[in-house]
C-alpha cells in the first residue's frame, strides 16, 4: 500500500504506515487492526481497498486483524451477508485472527450505558425522532436542550432498565449522551446512544429490544479487542471526538481512529442503497451481477485476487477523496490474465471462409501454445479444415491504406496456420457478405512461404466443422458519465445507466473450450479476455468478457 518514489524506485511509506512506525519506535510493537463491516449488504471495490489495507497492515508489521461484524441494526442485517462478507474476505486471500460480532458486546456496552447514567454522562429522553433532529440546531445555530435532559441519575437509570425490559414501543424513548447542544461538531450534540426496535436479531433473536447506535458501539468494541488501529474512511474523521469521548468517559483501553480516502471509481456507484436499487428493480441480474462493483460481481466477470489486490496497492493510501480511472483496475486485471489466462481462439461475429484448394474431408491437428508468458501451461491441439470461420470486421472489401487484414486479392496468415488470399467475394440479395473464397499456400504452415514472402497481418479462426456454440456477454462500464457525484439531482441515478453495458451475443469457439469450467479464464486471440459464468450448461457455455485486449490506462504510467 505504499508509493513508489521518482528519485530511488523505492516505495516510500504512506500516511498509516508512518503513524504505525513511529509508534512501534516508541516502543509500542504491538499492531492489532480489525475489518468492521455492516452485514446490510454486498462489499464492493471500496471495501476491498480497506479489507486490503487492515490485514495488509497487520501482516507488515507481524500483528492481527480480525473481522467484527457491526451488527447494531437488525432491521437491515442478515445471515446472508454475513456469509457473503467472509467469502469475499477469503477469496481475496486473507485469513482474520478472530471473528467477532458488536451483538458478543451487548451485556458490556449496556452495563457501559448505566454507566455512563450513573455519572450523569447520559439521559433517557422522550422526544420524537423529529423533535431530536430540529432541536439540534445547525451548524450556525446552537441546539435546543431536551426537555428531559436534566433528569435525575435515579430516574434515567430506571427508565433506561424500563426500555430494555421492553415496556415502551418504537420511537417512545432514547437514551442520550449528555455533552454540548453548542457544540461546533454537531456529531457531539447530544447524540443517540440506544433506540428501541422491538424485531428479531439475526444472532441473539428476540433476546434485546433496545439496540446501541453505530457510534457507541463502534469505539467500545474496538476498545474490548484492544485495537490499537482502527482505520476508517475518510467520512468518519467527524466522528473521531465522539469516538474518544466515550472512550474517555469510561476510562477504557484507548483505542484510536485514523482515516483515509475512500474509494471512488469512474462510470461507478457505491452507495449500497443504490446498489440495492439497482437489483430490487431488475436493473441488473443480481448482486453478483459482472457489471456490478461488488467483490462477487469482479469475481464473477474473472477477475482475479492478485489483480484486485494489486490494484489496492496502486491506489495508495491518501487523506483527500479523489476519483480513481476505472481504466487503472483494468490494467491490474491484463496485467495478471496475461500472465496465467490460456490462449483461446473464438469469432464472436463469423464470416465463412471456404479454402477451395485444400483437400475435401481433410482434417489437420495443429498443435498450439497455451500461454507464451508460461511454459508450464503445455499445448493444445487446434482442427483445421477446408471451411472456417473469421471475425466479419477482419475482413474489407475496400480496404484503406495500411489495412493488414483480408480483402479481395489480398493475403493473410491465420493464427498458427497458413497464409491464405481471399479470391472471392458472396453476397447475399441484401449486399452483406455471406463467404468468402480463398486460396492457401501449403508451404506456408509454421511461418514461411512457398517463395519467402511475408505478410504482416495475422488472424484468429475456427474450424467451421469442429466450432462449439457459445453465449458471449460483452460487459462494459455501468453508467455513461465519469464521474457519477456529478449526476443531475433532478434525474434518477438510473437515467445513467449505459444500455449497452452488456451485450449479448452468440459465439463459435474452438472445440476445446467445451470442457471449461466455471470460473475458468482465457484470453479469447485478439479480442480480450473472457470468464465461463455458472449460468453455463454441459450443452451451452456462457463466457463474461473480463476486460477488453486494448490498454489505453498503460500509456499513463509512462
Amino acid at each position: 500500500m505504499a508509493e513508489l518514489t521518482e528519485e530511488t524506485g523505492s516505495k516510500s511509506l504512506n500516511f498509516i504506515e508512518e503513524i504505525i512506525e513511529s509508534s512501534i519506535s516508541e516502543g509500542n510493537t504491538r499492531v492489532q487492526t480489525r475489518f468492521p463491516p455492516e452485514p446490510n449488504g454486498y462489499l464492493h471495490i471500496g471495501h476491498a481497498k480497506s479489507i486490503c489495507l487492515n490485514f495488509g497492515m497487520a501482516a507488515k508489521y507481524h500483528g492481527k486483524c480480525n473481522l467484527r461484524f457491526d451488527d447494531t441494526n437488525p432491521v437491515k442485517e442478515d445471515v446472508e451477508y454475513v456469509d457473503s462478507i467472509k467469502e469475499d474476505i477469503k477469496w481475496l486471500g486473507f485469513e482474520w485472527a478472530g471473528e467477532y460480532y458488536a451483538s458478543d458486546y451487548f451485556e458490556q456496552l449496556y452495563q457501559w450505558a448505566e454507566e455512563l447514567i450513573k455519572k450523569g454522562k447520559a439521559y433517557v429522553d422522550d422526544q420524537t425522532q423529529e423533535q431530536i433532529r430540529s432541536g439540534r440546531g445547525t451548524v450556525t445555530a446552537p441546539g435546543i436542550e431536551s426537555p428531559w435532559r436534566d433528569r435525575s441519575a435515579e430516574e434515567n437509570l430506571d427508565l433506561f432498565r424500563r426500555m430494555r425490559a421492553g415496556e415502551f414501543g418504537d420511537g417512545e424513548k432514547v437514551l442520550r449522551a449528555k455533552i454540548d447542544m453548542s457544540h461546533p461538531n454537531m456529531l457531539l450534540r447530544d447524540p443517540i446512544m440506544y433506540r428501541i426496535l422491538h424485531t428479531d436479531h439475526h444472532r441473539t433473536g428476540d433476546k434485546w429490544c433496545i439496540y446501541p447506535m453505530y457510534d457507541y458501539a463502534h469505539g467500545q468494541s474496538d476498545s474490548i479487542e484492544k485495537i490499537t488501529h482502527s482505520i476508517c474512511t475518510l467520512e468518519f474523521d467527524v466522528h473521531r471526538p465522539l469516538y474518544d469521548w466515550f472512550i474517555e468517559q469510561l476510562d477504557i483501553f484507548p483505542s484510536h481512529q485514523y482515516e483515509f480516502a475512500r474509494l471512488n471509481l469512474t462510470h461507478t456507484v457505491m452507495s449500497k442503497r443504490k446498489l440495492l436499487q439497482l437489483v430490487s428493480e431488475g436493473h441488473v441480474m443480481g448482486w453478483d451481477d459482472p457489471r456490478m462493483p461488488t467483490i462477487c460481481g469482479l469475481r464473477r466477470r474473472g477477475y482475479t485476487p492478485e489483480s484486485v489486490r494489486a490494484f489496492a496497492d496502486k491506489v495508495g493510501v491518501a487523506k483527500r477523496d479523489n476519483i480513481i480511472d476505472l481504466g487503472l483496475l483494468e490494467f491490474c486485471v491484463r496485467e495478471d490474465l496475461n500472465k496465467r489466462a490460456e490462449r483461446r481462439m473464438a469469432v464472436i461475429d463469423p464470416v465463412k471462409v471456404v479454402i477451395t484448394n485444400y483437400p475435401e474431408g481433410k482434417t489437420e491437428e495443429l498443435s498450439c501454445v497455451n500461454n507464451p508468458e508460461d511454459d508450464s501451461c503445455g499445448r493444445r491441439i487446434v482442427p483445421f479444415s477446408r471451411e472456417i470461420y473469421i471475425e466479419r470486421d477482419d475482413f474489407m472489401e475496400n480496404p484503406p491504406k495500411k489495412y493488414f487484414r483480408l480483402s479481395p486479392g489480398g493475403e493473410v496468415r491465420l493464427r498458427y496456420s497458413y497464409l491464405i488470399r481471399c479470391n472471392e467475394v458472396i453476397k447475399d440479395a441484401a449486399g452483406n457478405v455471406t463467404e468468402l473464397r480463398c486460396t492457401y499456400d501449403d508451404q506456408s504452415l509454421g511461418g514461411g512461404s512457398s517463395d519467402g514472402r511475408r505478410v504482416k497481418g495475422v488472424i484468429h479462426w475456427v474450424s467451421a466443422p469442429h466450432a462449439v456454440k457459445a453465449e458471449v456477454r460483452l460487459f462494459d462500464r455501468l453508467f455513461t458519465i465519469s464521474d457519477t457525484s456529478a449526476m443531475d439531482p433532478d434525474k434518477s441515478f438510473i437515467d445513467y445507466m449505459n444500455p449497452d453495458s452488456m451485450v449479448v451475443t452468440q459465439a463459435l469457439v474452438e472445440p476445446s473450450l467445451a470442457q471449461a469450467k466455471e470460473g475458468d479464464k482465457f484470453q479469447f486471440e485478439r479480442i480480450g479476455y473472457f470468464c465461463v459464468d455458472k449460468d453455463s450448461t454441459a450443452d451451452k457455455k456462457v463466457f463474461n468478457r473480463t476486460v477488453t485486449l486494448k490498454d489505453s490506462w498503460a500509456k499513463t504510467l509512462k
